[in-house]
């Protein structure tokens, strides 16, 4: 039997003119845009997160200008019932299996890119400052760009974004800790320099404000827009976790605040890399969900233990699909945690998982490719990281493991001089900006360009 089709997209229209309009925050009362129940198989389709603001042109000034007030734009939320015609109710777990995913068909194709510095930047932003972008097209489950040539891979596709609505208590919750962090945080927290050039929190905000069903103008776009949450981070609704395995046979087990757990997901991701690193860092597209539901009652309390004071902070539960690509050989880049400065932080996985990424693209480089291409790659091909140590004082190890295979060329290291025969660069290059902003850059002192 057919899945049901529930939400259906035209990629030639916008979020808002859509048969069922997009939503791109978090709130208990935006309004469930269809229903369906447990058993079921059900098809959702999806925007890219930008609701198609990132074009198939061959220019990153799209990416450089990008409006990211308005993502991601979400399909849903979807009001989940029992087979009796009763909703899933507070403190119950949604079981979400997905049976079935894939782009849209016709529009097969996605970007992998970098914002400017002074317009979200991505984890390498001090080194990266300017906009860049990279097309890629799908061949089946293959993805080959023209922009970094020379590399080939199977695609784990998954959604960045799948997640239930919050209560009005946890969305205070959420508002009140993300407030003293924006606030207070550069006060009290000690951080490596490229987190302190990003926002430490992105507060809700009626700029760029998408409701859904709920028109912009009325009192209740009002209100709701100054409360909804942004969907930037994940969150005990689970919502931003950009897990790379939740693909084809997943199991997805979200905590529910309110009646129906109202569903929504989206910022479809063709592939993406551990960490997501350059920020707009999967190959990022248009896509579809097929969807199957369960609900568990009174499964928070059951399976989930609270980590705060509130019963409330629970989260999620992830059942790894069979389906992946195989890889048999891997090269293996660590990092500790000393940053470029020589200086030592303590036990800090993201300077260490930092020093990773800058590794491999200082080494990749040496076979004909662009710094920035190398970035772009090891944000969205299916490279594995991993925190290897993080209780031997005070040196946090991270390791970023790259298939060996995706490269048209042996990239292992060998006692001959590397690479063999003439050093002739890929071209063309990502597609790129030039950065006007005027925040400082970092240099690694001893890397050779």
């Amino acid at each position: 039997m057919a899945p049901r089709p529930v939400v259906p997209i035209d990629v030639k229209k916008k979020p808002w003119e859509q048969k069922l309009p997009l939503h791109n925050r978090w709130h208990p009362d935006i309004l469930p845009v269809a229903e369906v129940k447990v058993g079921e198989v059900f098809r959702i389709e999806m925007m890219d997160f930008t609701g198609g603001g990132i074009t198939h042109n061959y220019s990153a000034e799209d990416i450089k200008y990008a409006d990211l007030s308005t993502v991601h734009y979400l399909s849903g939320p979807i009001r989940v019932l029992d087979s009796d015609g009763v909703p899933a109710k507070p403190g119950d777990l949604l079981a979400v299996e997905i049976c079935n995913l894939g782009p849209l068909p016709g529009d097969e194709w996605g970007y992998t890119a970098t914002f400017d510095r002074e317009n979200g930047g991505g984890f390498l932003t001090d080194h990266f400052p300017s906009a860049t972008k990279a097309i890629w097209y799908f061949e089946g489950i293959y993805a080959h760009s023209p922009h970094i040539p020379g590399v080939r891979f199977p695609g784990l596709t998954h959604p960045g974004i799948i997640g239930t609505a919050p209560s009005m208590e946890l969305l205070n919750i959420w508002n009140e800790r993300e407030q003293d962090v924006e606030e207070n945080g550069l006060k009290s927290f000690k951080l490596c320099e490229v987190l302190h050039s990003r926002p430490l929190a992105n507060l809700p905000s009626t700029k760029g404000c998408h409701l859904g069903r709920i028109q912009q103008g009325t009192l209740e776009w009002e209100k709701i827009a100054r409360e909804a949450a942004r969907t930037i981070p994940g969150r005990e609704n689970g919502g931003n976790c950009d897990i790379k395995n939740l693909s084809r046979g997943s199991k997805i087990y979200l905590p529910v605040f309110v009646d129906g757990a109202n569903l929504s997901t989206g910022d479809m991701h063709f592939s993406q890399g551990d960490g997501e690193v350059s920020f707009c860092g999967a190959i990022e597209m248009s896509g579809f969900l097929e969807l199957k539901c369960e609900i568990i009652r009174g499964g928070m309390k059951e399976y989930l233990t609270p980590m705060g004071p509130s019963p409330l902070h629970v989260n999620p539960i992830f059942e790894i699909g069979p389906v992946e690509p195989r890889f048999s050989e891997w090269l293996v880049f660590e990092g500790i945690s000393v940053d470029e400065s020589g200086r030592q932080h303590y036990l800090d996985a993201s300077v260490a998982y930092k020093r990773a990424v800058l590794n491999a693209i200082d080494y990749l480089s040496k076979f004909g490719y662009s710094k920035e291409q190398i970035y772009l790659l090891l944000s969205c091909c299916p490279c594995e990281g991993r925190i290897s140590g993080i209780v031997d004082a005070p040196n946090a190890v991270a390791t970023l493991a790259i298939p060996t295979a995706i490269f048209d060329q042996d990239i292992r290291p060998k006692a001959h001089k590397v690479p063999t025969g003439p050093r002739l660069m890929r071209k063309p290059d990502v597609l790129k900006c030039t950065y006007d902003g005027n925040l400082p850059t970092t240099r690694n002192p001893s890397i050779t360009m």
